[in-house]
Formats: structure tokens, C-alpha cells, sequence
């Protein structure tokens, strides 16, 4: 992989302090000289000097601009070298990776897929609804300015405008246009990235489309050969990914990671809720944008319906200044009449912002609806308050978190949606009550007449606001409500405070509307000027530029976690999906004890995993609680910590009927 230069590369190279490395390297030197002499000399007539000044960003004042273009050599090096070792030992597995369809038939199948969703529209008479019309709006201005050049876009939408399909539409139209090479569609979390791939897959069928996280579920139906030796090196025309694996990958040292980021030139990279970009790791991704963009002939769309603030500011202390990207071009040319279009919500906010509601008395504002959803910012209060509406209702509340494994909650979304879908229908008349966290904000279609709020960043509001009234068809034109409420914010939480914060100064300036797209702009700047440092691991400065290439790729690689799991392990849980056609992972867990640890195994039974401390599984272990299966991994032996409804149980064992304290 990509070594630090400081003691580790130079003493690797040329023996600094070990005779055993100085000898090798001669006796490898010797042997290139004798054996193929070009590969040490400079080929006639070559201009040093010149050759330099070519190289991408050489006079740029991006920091990152040499150790980016060195990174770019070694993916088109490492990639190489794979494929042609792979052509050597096994021509057939090579061949497999061809045959994807071009971009003309992408844009060919996505044109006929939205041309059925208007013939849907037309006939259940929702042609001229507000919310139809303006996403057939969004569409059109996306088509249209597809043919402009490559550079930086923003796609400002509320949320329910439609902006997957008319995102990619933009994406597909512009590639083409511009002679560029695949769409990149990088999402936040893995609970929208099954759902946005799920779309693609319907449209272009899932032999077309590539997705690779953490937590695909890998089966004969889901993915084909073609589809799994691209995720190694993404060359595929469309590629779903989360920002984890783009924006670790940029920074990585490790040959696997790195190989694909070649790729990533010519490609149109979407970037879906741009706003979830991570504070601490702020400057060195625009860093790495601004060089994709400037270096490299992408294009960077940033989709989102509360767009941050990301172009360049400068302020008083230089650790909050921001290198940013350059003004981009809108998509949407009057984003305010477009959110004053889809207004479908009124937020009504706290009488007292100081003082936090009691569990108690939520839960009896909650039991007095019959169809609400309340969004909170730690599983502890998501448990919390499911125990307390249980009681006051004697009925059971839903609950989602991610305390649940990824099969548990995607089945219990469902069950949502098909009972939302049963109230509208009249089918259902009982009540149905839901607490979650904040994981089901961005990118979950659930609709909702009514949402409470834990008060948090006022982008988070107003993801929470897109699950209310999302299709705007409340009898009488009637708005819903979202109900913002307070609650303790955990101390080690400081990027909800530093948000919860920069809302109150939001709300108390007066503004007419806060979920208008001003309102963001605002926002924004207070929340970036929370955090003492947009680089808080020192990331530019280990691969800044510098005369002597000496960059600490490995340091940098290191640092740069957006998810730090360093001490965090996989556990799988005992859930069993009631789904038609749900996997049985019991047959995968004696697979994994039997010793296959195939990576593509191991990528099955994420979805029945949770993440879980090392420490409180090495306490759990002791007890006999849990099973080691694979270093890394471990298997949950005590059903009853599993709940079926609240997911895995952090308390300790206690005396009660109940065996756990929640």
C-alpha cells in the first residue's frame, strides 16, 4: 500500500539504519540494470522540468493537489497490475467484467420508467396535484441544464420533490452530453442506500446496477459475477456506494481501496443529503472535491433539501475558515417559490427551549394521536419512551433504532408503510404510534400526519418534516404538524448541541420560514462556526504538498475514520424475519464456524449484525453471553438480549421477570 514517507518508506527503500534493506535494494537496483535497463533511465529526449509542470494542481493552492495526483498514480498502477495478473491466471473471470449496457440505454430505460410513473399519475387523476407538478418542474429544469459543462452543482429540493429519478436523470443526461464515463451515487447511511438501489435496480435491472457497502445483502439473486468484481475497481456506468466507502477510499493506503479511485475521473458523482457531510473531516473532503472537480473531469451535483454551506468563508481564527468549493450552478432556478410550492407542514416550536419534557409527559401528548411518528437522538430515549407509551396506552409502539439489526428494521419500515398505506385506504382504523431515531429521516418514504421532534440540528427538522404529510394529501388541503420538543442532550452528542444551538439562534432571529432555503444558508454558517477545527485529525496537513513528495499516507489513512469502529466489533443477532423469502442465516453462521470466512459471507450476515463496544462484548463473553466466531465477530448466545420489538439490550442481567434493565 501507500507507506508514510518519514521513517517508514525512505528507510524501507534505501536501508536508512538497516543493512539488510540497503542490501536488497542494491541487489534489486543491480538486477533492473542488468535486466531491463529502461526501467531506471529517463526515455531520450525527455524534459524533466516539463513533465513536472503537467502534473494536475502542480501550481494549485490546494494543499492536497500532489499527493492527490500520486494517489491517482498508484490506483491506475495497482489496478493495472490486478487485472493483468487476473488476465494470466484466469482469462474467463477478466471476461466477466464486460458487458455492462451504455449510457445511451441507461437513459433509454430511465425515460421509459418515468414515462410510466406520468401514465400512473394520469390515471388515478394526480396529474395537477401541487406536489406532481412541481416534481415534474424539478425533472425538467434537471434535463435542461444537463448539457452544461462539468463543475459543481446543487440540486435544492424539498424533501417529497422527487429528487432521486430527477438527480440521476440530470446525471445520466449529463454524462452523456459531456463524453463522461459512469454516475457515482454516494449515499449517507446504508438504510437509504438499499432503498435508492432498490430503484435502480427496478429501472435497470440489478445486473446494471452496482452497490457496494458494508451491508449488501449478498445473495445468487442480488448480485452476479460481473456485479461483485466490479465493486473492486467500479468500472460500471452507475455505482450506489455510501460516503464511508467514497471518502475513506480517497484517503486510504490500501491497495483494495485505493484501485478504484482512477475511476472516479470523468464520472459525474452525486452526492445525495450533501448536508451529512461530517464537520471534523469538513476541509480535507472539499479539498478533495475542489481536485476531483478542477484535476480530474468530474462533475459533483450535491442533492439535498437543506443545502450547506460550502463555498469558501473566511473568519477570524483560521481553523474555522473554510476552503470551499467554487459558487456552483443551481439546478432548480427559484428554489424558494419551489419549497413555498411544496409547503406542506407547519413546525411549531417550544414554548420553553431550556427546560427538557418529561419521558412521561411526551408519552401522554403522543397517546392522545392515533397515527404519529417522534424522532429522538439516542436509542436510551427511543427505549425510554416506548416503555412509557406502552404503559400509557396499553398498546405496543413501534420502535426503530439501531440497536436493531438491518433485516429487523427494514421489516418493520415495511410494516409501516403497508399499515400507512392501509389507513389511507380505510382499511386500518387502530392507532399506530412509532419512535425512532434519527435513522429514519433521510431517505425513508414513510408519511406521517403528524411528526414530533427532539430538538436537534434544524437540518435534521427538517428531514423530519419530509415525513409529514410527504404527499401532501391530508383531507382539505390540511397541513401536517411537526412538533419540535426538547430533550438532554448526552454530553459526548456535541454535534446535535452545537446544531441544537444554531437552531435556537435560527428561531429566535424571527424568520418568517424556517424550512426556506435561506434559512439553511444561515444555519449552516453557525453550525460550521461550532467546531473549533473543519480538519480535526490533521489530515491536510500529513499530505500536504511539499518539494520532497514526502506525504504520511498511512497516518492519514489512519485518521481518516468518518465512522470511527476502531472499538467496535460486529454482533450477530438471533432475528428471524417473518418476510416471505427471507434469508435463513442459520445455515451462514455454521458456514462461518466451520471456518469459510469469505468475505462475501461475511457480507450476507451484515444484515443480522449490530455494532456493539468491544468492552461490553468481552464482558458479555465472559459470561457466557456470546460466542468468538471469527476474529472481529461474534455470535449473540443469549436469545432473551435480543428483544424482538426493541432490538439488542444494553442493561445487565437483573432478577426481574423481565431478566434485562433497558
Amino acid at each position: 500500500g501507500l507507506a508514510d514517507w518519514t521513517a517508514g518508506l525512505d528507510a524501507r527503500l534505501f536501508g536508512t539504519g538497516a543493512a539488510e534493506s540497503d542490501r536488497e535494494y542494491k541487489e534489486a537496483s543491480t538486477a533492473c540494470s542488468r535486466e531491463e535497463p529502461e526501467l531506471l533511465a529517463l526515455p531520450d529526449n525527455f524534459d524533466l522540468a516539463a513533465a513536472c509542470e503537467r502534473i494536475p494542481g502542480i501550481r494549485s493552492e490546494n494543499p492536497l493537489a500532489v499527493s492527490m495526483w500520486v494517489r491517482m498514480l498508484f490506483s491506475t498502477l495497482v489496478d493495472a497490475d490486478f487485472l493483468d495478473t487476473e488476465a494470466f491466471m484466469d482469462a474467463r473471470r477478466g471476461e466477466r467484467r464486460h458487458g455492462y449496457p451504455s449510457l445511451d440505454n441507461y437513459c433509454e430505460a430511465l425515460d421509459s420508467h418515468l414515462a410510466g410513473l406520468r401514465r400512473d399519475v394520469n390515471r388515478i387523476g394526480r396529474a395537477n396535484d401541487p406536489v406532481m407538478r412541481a416534481r415534474a418542474d424539478v425533472l425538467r429544469q434537471c434535463r435542461e441544464k444537463a448539457s452544461l459543462p462539468p463543475g459543481v452543482f446543487t440540486l435544492t429540493v424539498p424533501t417529497g420533490g422527487g429528487k432521486t429519478l430527477s438527480s440521476l436523470a440530470f446525471a445520466l443526461d449529463h454524462a452523456r452530453a459531456n463524453g463522461m464515463r459512469r454516475v457515482i451515487y454516494a449515499i449517507p447511511y446504508t438504510s437509504i442506500i438499499e432503498q435508492t438501489a432498490d430503484v435502480f435496480a427496478r429501472i435497470f435491472g440489478s445486473d446494471a446496477v452496482v452497490e457496494h457497502h458494508s451491508q449488501t445483502d449478498i445473495d445468487d439473486r442480488d448480485e452476479t459475477p460481473r456485479t461483485r468484481l466490479a465493486c473492486e475497481n467500479w468500472d460500471a456506468p452507475l455505482i450506489v456506494t455510501t460516503n464511508v466507502q467514497l471518502f475513506e477510499s480517497l484517503f486510504s493506503a490500501r491497495t483494495s481501496r485505493c484501485r478504484k479511485l482512477h475511476n472516479l475521473a470523468h464520472s459525474v458523482l452525486i452526492l445525495d443529503e450533501a448536508q451529512l457531510l461530517p464537520p471534523d473531516f469538513l476541509q480535507p473532503i472539499l479539498d478533495a472535491l475542489n481536485l476531483l472537480v478542477s484535476d480530474y473531469g468530474v462533475t459533483a451535483l450535491l442533492c439535498t433539501a437543506t443545502q450547506p454551506a460550502l463555498t469558501e468563508s473566511t473568519r477570524f481564527d483560521p481553523r474555522e475558515s473554510l476552503r470551499g468549493l467554487p459558487a456552483p450552478t443551481p439546478i432548480v432556478d427559484d428554489a424558494a417559490q419551489l419549497f413555498a410550492t411544496l409547503e406542506r407542514v407547519t413546525i411549531e416550536w417550544p414554548d420553553d427551549w431550556q427546560t427538557p419534557i418529561s419521558t412521561e409527559a411526551l408519552a401522554n401528548r403522543l397517546a392522545n394521536h392515533d397515527c404519529v411518528l417522534a424522532i429522538v437522538n439516542t436509542r436510551k430515549d427511543a427505549a425510554d419512551i416506548v416503555a412509557a407509551l406502552d404503559a400509557a396506552t396499553k398498546e405496543s409502539t413501534l420502535h426503530l433504532s439501531a440497536a436493531m439489526c438491518g433485516q429487523h428494521r427494514a421489516d418493520v419500515i415495511d410494516q409501516i408503510r403497508e399499515r400507512l398505506a392501509a389507513r389511507r385506504a380505510g382499511r386500518e382504523l387502530g392507532p399506530m404510534r412509532v419512535i425512532s431515531t434519527q435513522l429514519v429521516e433521510a431517505g425513508v418514504d414513510i408519511d406521517f400526519p403528524t411528526v414530533y421532534r427532539a430538538l436537534a440540528g434544524l437540518d435534521s427538522i427538517a428531514q423530519a418534516a419530509g415525513r409529514c404529510n410527504r404527499e401532501g394529501i391530508l383531507p382539505g388541503n390540511e397541513k401536517g404538524r411537526v412538533v419540535v420538543f426538547v430533550r438532554d442532550i448526552p454530553t459526548p452528542l456535541s454535534a446535535i448541541r452545537i446544531g441544537a444551538q444554531a437552531t435556537r439562534s435560527i428561531a429566535a432571529s424571527g424568520t418568517h420560514n424556517a424550512l426556506a432555503p435561506d434559512a439553511y444558508d444561515r444555519y449552516f454558517q453557525l453550525y460550521y462556526q461550532g467546531f473549533p477545527n473543519l480538519d480535526a485529525h490533521g489530515i491536510v496537513d500529513l499530505l500536504r504538498t511539499n518539494a520532497d513528495l514526502a506525504f504520511d499516507f498511512r497516518s492519514a489513512a489512519d485518521r481518516f475514520r468518518l465512522i470511527d469502529d476502531s472499538d467496535q466489533a460486529s454482533l450477530i443477532v438471533p432475528y428471524h424475519s417473518a418476510v416471505p423469502g427471507a434469508k435463513d442465516i442459520q445455515p451462514l453462521i455454521e458456514r462461518l464456524r466451520n471456518g469459510d470466512a469469505d468475505r462475501w459471507l461475511l457480507r450476507s450476515l451484515q444484515r443480522y449484525t449490530v455494532n456493539v463496544r468491544r468492552a461490553q462484548l468481552d464482558a458479555w463473553h465472559r459470561l457466557g453471553d456470546v460466542q468468538i466466531l471469527v476474529p472481529g465477530m461474534y455470535l449473540l448466545i443469549d436469545a432473551p438480549r435480543y428483544d424482538p420489538r426493541l432490538g439488542l439490550l444494553p442493561g445487565e442481567r437483573d432478577t426481574s421477570p423481565n431478566r434485562y434493565v433497558v
